[in-house]
């Protein structure tokens, strides 16, 4: 599909696009997802975040929900006994967060197939009120290690969700090991997937904690600083999930 083809299958009606960012397990998608709903907020658009991360639940955007809406973001997910859930599930409210106009909407998609599969349910009333969807790559998670791997899960993405990616998102990082030279890594891997497929290379992901082992006067690329605002399970103090 060429540039213009993708141009039209993006160009829905209205305006605020839904933001969707898709990524493999682990790649920091929803660190992203989150950080850029905290950064619309702070440039005084209050907005939404959903989440249709529904089957691999280790960093889940509905960890931050009371946080978030002491703020003025609305934290589409399960509620309740099914917050913690280690099941696929979905809010009845995504559909109602995609259909209006007034709030920008981030959405936070899971990589895998089944993810795509949830993402294209919506695929109709994303595409009629526009959107932008951009693939966080991570080169030490199995799913985007090579390029090759990269073009494979696009692919299934797009053929399973019926969306297009237009954005490339580079995130290259082992937590606390990271360091200037696994960025640059990152920044190469992401900048040969765009020119492979035509998609922009957007930005180079750089968590605030790791500052001081990267030096981002020598990245060649735009750098989104990222706040940790996700913990790990075992960092909760909640009651015990809730499971069948």
């Amino acid at each position: 599909m060429n540039q213009q083809d993708k141009a039209q299958d993006t160009d829905g009606a209205g305006k605020n696009p839904v933001v969707i960012i898709s990524g493999s397990y682990g790649s920091g998608k929803t660190e992203y997802a989150v950080n850029l709903a905290a950064k619309s907020v702070d440039d005084g658009k209050p907005c939404m975040l959903v989440d249709l991360d529904v089957v691999k639940p280790y960093f889940r955007s509905r960890d931050v929900r009371e946080e978030f809406e002491k703020r003025g973001i609305a934290v589409v997910a399960p509620e309740g006994h099914f917050s913690h859930a280690d099941l696929p599930m979905l809010s009845p409210r995504v559909g109602g967060a995609i259909r209006q106009k007034e709030r920008p909407v981030i959405l936070d998609a899971g990589g895998d197939p089944a993810g795509a599969r949830v993402l294209g349910r919506f695929c109709s009333e994303i595409k009629a009120r526009g959107y932008e969807m951009a693939l966080v790559v991570n080169t030490r998670r199995p799913d985007t290690r090579t390029l090759d791997d990269t073009l494979i899960m696009m692919g299934m993405i797009e053929a399973k969700s019926g969306l297009l990616f237009t954005g490339i998102v580079a995130n290259t990082h082992l937590m606390e090991q990271t360091d200037t030279a696994l960025v640059l890594e990152g920044v190469k891997a992401a900048r040969q997937v765009a020119d492979k497929t035509g998609v922009a290379f957007e930005t180079a992901l750089v968590l605030e904690d790791n500052l001081a082992r990267v030096d981002i006067s020598k990245v060649d690329a735009p750098v989104f600083v990222l706040k940790k605002h996700l913990k790990k399970p075992w960092e909760h103090q909640t009651e015990a999930p809730y499971r069948i």
